[in-house]
């Protein structure tokens, strides 16, 4: 996630490539932290990085799986527990939750893809287009990257931007 999105080609390779900018700042604030890391909530909030990965995950599995697609989420959407979004489950591993954040995005990357105009309404909201939803899903995930580089400094000193450039190089951070 270079400091600029790369130059993009129309406005929704624009949108996916912001939303995946976004991905990757919240990814890069976990880097080389352990399961029990990304538990702690090391500020004034009960907010984890692994609470926050977990949640931007499910939320965007929400709006664009099931609003954008009109496809059953069960046990997501409709939402059973919102809390639960925010906590890790004890079987639960960071590793998996990058996993699955992956997997989302590729998902969302299907789907937009899929859609012949981003004006058109979501399946489960026609006041709402399929624009709004990733510009939506853009500020909601720039936000939770915020919130992560608070808590992972005051976890363990950690900056984004040297998070970042190692994330973008696929190093190990140095210690």
């Amino acid at each position: 996630m270079p400091l600029f999105a790369r130059a993009v080609a129309d406005e929704r390779d624009g949108l996916l490539t912001f939303l995946a900018q976004q991905r990757d700042a919240l990814c890069a604030s976990v880097l080389g932290l352990t399961d029990e890391q990304a538990r702690a909530t090391p500020a004034a909030s009960d907010l984890s990085l692994g609470g926050l990965l977990k949640h931007a995950a499910r939320t965007e599995r929400r709006w664009v799986v099931a609003g954008i697609a009109g496809q059953p989420l069960p046990g997501l959407w409709p939402i059973e527990n919102w809390a639960a979004d925010f906590q890790l489950d004890p079987d639960e591993t960071l590793a998996g939750l990058l996993g699955y954040y992956a997997d989302t995005a590729r998902q969302t990357e299907q789907i937009i893809a899929g859609v012949a105009d981003l004006a058109q309404p979501q399946a489960t909201d026609a006041e709402r287009s399929v624009r709004w939803v990733l510009l939506h899903l853009i500020k909601e995930t720039s936000r939770h990257a915020g919130h992560a580089d608070i808590i992972r400094e005051t976890l363990d000193g950690r900056r984004a931007g040297p998070l970042t450039e190692a994330y973008d190089a696929g190093r190990p951070l140095e210690r």
